[in-house]
């Protein structure tokens, strides 16, 4: 008879929270036209991945500090008004966040604020004492679309 295997404790769950938590005040800055906090968030790593709504993947730590600085220069005057959490996975090395991201800013050339959702995917690893992003996709579909929406136009 084997013995069950058991998902090892998080390493530090007080330091992966305040690393979520950190996340959301970067998610501040950025909707304010600054990328520094979120920047500063990503491991220093050639594999660090950024997908955001407005282009491709980033892979590597210039590359996603260069598509923070473009995201966080489409938006002004924001804030964020909930982060649902959906769903935690994590181990003693690795935390996956899925959560929903609602915010309010002015977004591109609009003067007037708009409410907008995201739904997003953190994937933290724990390094050297501490939880660092390896990769974070948002993108804004949170309600159901029809199946032709994932077609080219």
């Amino acid at each position: 008879m084997s013995t069950p295997l058991l998902a090892a404790p998080v390493v530090d769950s007080a330091g992966l929270e305040a690393a979520i938590d950190q996340s959301h005040r970067a998610l501040h800055a950025i909707l304010n036209g600054d990328p520094k906090l979120y920047e500063a968030l990503f491991a220093d790593r050639d594999d660090v991945t950024l997908g955001n709504p407005f282009g491709p993947y980033a892979k590597g730590k210039a590359a996603v500090a260069k598509t923070l600085a473009g995201a966080a220069a489409k938006y002004r005057d924001g804030e964020v008004i909930a982060v649902d959490r959906v769903a935690v996975y994590d181990d003693n090395r690795l935390a996956v966040i899925v959560e929903v991201e609602h915010d309010r800013a002015k977004v591109g050339t609009r003067t007037d604020l708009a409410d907008f959702s995201a739904r997003v995917t953190s994937a933290y690893e724990y390094i050297d004492g501490k939880w660092l992003l390896v990769h974070r996709h948002a993108d804004p579909i949170t309600s159901p679309r029809p199946a032709e929406s994932v077609l080219a136009k």
